[in-house]
């Protein structure tokens, strides 16, 4: 197994994509592309139609999947709000992919996605933010192949004046306006993944013990309003300040013993009821789960990631695919090519490639998730590799 990633900045499409692929195949040192990601800046909207051809000269054969994206990460940096296309190239052997697409019918899907419900596979997904049921679908995949990683971001298109509104998906030979791309693969792969969510937990944990679907009734036998207002009065002045935009609820997705960092599933509050003291947040609460409120800003994302990271103890990874949210990047750190950065020197020198999402597909204990100003990460090696 070998991969290789490369990003180009060239103004015409095709010049992009004959740098880029000089990269990739120098890197692969003879080995045959059987995959190819783009992600490709809508920038290049006017000649969307030419990218498969243009990538089959470089990697005749190989199978490309790919989207719009509002920046591309490759070969250690990462470029927003400029022309930029990513390539991520994979030689597999004893690999199956079996490509999809997923549309919005979910009567449909067990036919869209050709792949036995007994198959050891994992699941790299591009769905289109604005048509596909995300959430709908990845509980589908996760009742259906419960042990196998799903990983992926949601197309960020139509993020310049002459790009276009919506996003585009490609699939082969194939642009898909709606639904879902991906590819499922089996054989001599592992993928490992690697959610950072950015957020600190503050405050103590709480049990949920009243409530009615999105919204918590009672924490700890008393209304959250009151919950909150206790716990901002132990934050710091500065705290305070950061909580008035950057208040999240983590939901703890694992039983006993004390929850610490990528044990929570972070989820926007949505309102609070000043009358009552209920609070809405964004994902179904249930009584007797465990929640906490957390902050997120540039220091606490970045000291996640390196703590993230840091846990992933399995064996050098052959390559790896980022998909990142929008807001991260120089938006969140004021700097290009963080989250790049901190992989290579956590991980080490292993081919990186992705994009900057709509939305970030990763499991948190078990369960796939869409979640926001995320960084998901696939890790690729060879089963036999595994430490």
């Amino acid at each position: 197994m070998r991969w290789a990633a490369a990003i180009a900045t060239e103004a015409h499409l095709e010049d992009a994509v004959a740098a880029a692929g000089d990269d990739l195949l120098a890197t692969l040192d003879g080995a045959r592309p059987d995959l190819v990601l783009a992600f490709v800046t809508d920038h290049h909207a006017g000649r969307f139609q030419h990218l498969a051809q243009l990538v089959e000269r470089i990697a005749p054969g190989a199978l490309l999947i790919g989207c719009t994206a509002g920046g591309a990460i490759g070969g250690g940096m990462e470029i927003e709000h400029e022309p930029a296309i990513a390539l991520t190239a994979a030689s597999l052997p004893d690999v199956k992919l079996t490509p999809f697409i997923a549309g919005d019918s979910p009567r449909k899907w067990a036919d869209q996605i050709a792949v036995d419900e007994r198959a050891d596979a994992a699941f790299l997904m591009l769905p289109c933010p604005l048509t596909c049921p995300i959430d709908d679908l990845l509980e589908w995949m996760d009742e259906r192949w419960p042990h196998a990683a799903k990983v992926g971001g949601l197309a960020s298109g139509g993020m310049t004046t002459r790009g276009p509104a919506a996003n585009t998906l490609f699939l082969g030979g194939e642009r898909i306006q709606g639904g879902a791309v991906g590819v499922a693969l089996e054989g001599d792969v592992h993928v490992d993944t690697v959610v950072a969510q950015g957020c600190r937990p503050v405050g103590e944990p709480m049990i949920v013990t009243r409530s009615q679907g999105h919204v918590a009734l009672a924490l700890d036998g008393e209304p959250p309003l009151r919950a909150l207002e206790r716990m901002c009065a132990g934050l710091t002045d500065d705290e305070r300040k950061l909580a008035r935009h950057s208040l999240f609820l983590g939901l703890g997705m694992r039983n006993g013993g004390p929850l610490g960092r990528g044990d929570f599933l972070i989820r926007n509050l949505v309102g609070i009821d000043p009358q009552t003291g209920a609070m809405a947040a964004a994902a179904a609460l249930q009584v007797g789960q465990i929640v906490q409120f957390h902050l997120r800003d540039a220091n606490t994302s970045a000291t996640d990631l390196v703590e993230m990271l840091s846990q992933h103890d399995a064996a050098e990874p052959d390559g790896a695919l980022l998909f990142a949210c929008v807001g991260r990047g120089s938006l969140m750190y004021g700097a290009s090519n963080h989250d790049s950065r901190v992989f290579r020197r956590i991980v080490g020198d292993v081919p990186l490639g992705g994009f900057f999402c709509n939305g970030e597909i990763g499991p948190v204990h078990r369960r796939t998730f869409l979640h926001g100003y995320t960084s998901a990460f696939a890790l690729f090696r060879r089963k036999m590799a595994l430490a």
